[in-house]
């Protein structure tokens, strides 16, 4: 029996250069994410319209509709995130977990915000955020 070693997943590379490392990295996180959350929104009426047992132009409208606000929300909040971080990283001179706690406190209080919550819950919002993202560069020291 002969093995086949697979490193990953397919992946597909896709490189946009803005001239500047900032909007390089910004653009990146939010074509990514947002096409991840593209999918996932796709997937998720599609299974919905199967259990139905009916699709209509509607369907595909409504389905098309959830894809983009979806892709645009997750890529926003993404490339906001990824951007500063980037920032903080640049401000500091030094890459570390504390730059992902800042970019994740400033994502979580800016999405908060621009959803009218009132300052208590910006203020846990950005806690979660932080804590979120420091756990996740954390993990990804560990591996």
């Amino acid at each position: 029996m002969a093995w086949v070693r697979v490193s990953g997943p397919p992946r597909v590379e896709v490189a946009v250069d803005m001239g500047n490392p900032f909007l390089n990295l910004t653009v990146d996180a939010f074509l990514r994410i947002g096409t991840i959350a593209a999918t996932r929104a796709g997937a998720e009426d599609t299974y919905h319209i199967i259990q139905k047992r009916n699709i209509s132009s509607h369907d595909f409208e409504k389905t098309l509709k959830k894809m983009c606000k979806e892709g645009v929300y997750w890529g926003t909040v993404a490339g906001l995130y990824v951007g500063t971080e980037y920032g903080v990283e640049r401000i500091r001179g030094t890459r570390d977990w504390k730059n992902a706690m800042i970019g994740g406190a400033v994502t979580g209080a800016v999405v908060s915000a621009v959803s009218n919550n009132k300052k208590d819950k910006i203020a846990i919002d950005a806690i979660t955020g932080a804590a979120i993202a420091t756990a996740a560069e954390f993990i990804n020291y560990l591996t």
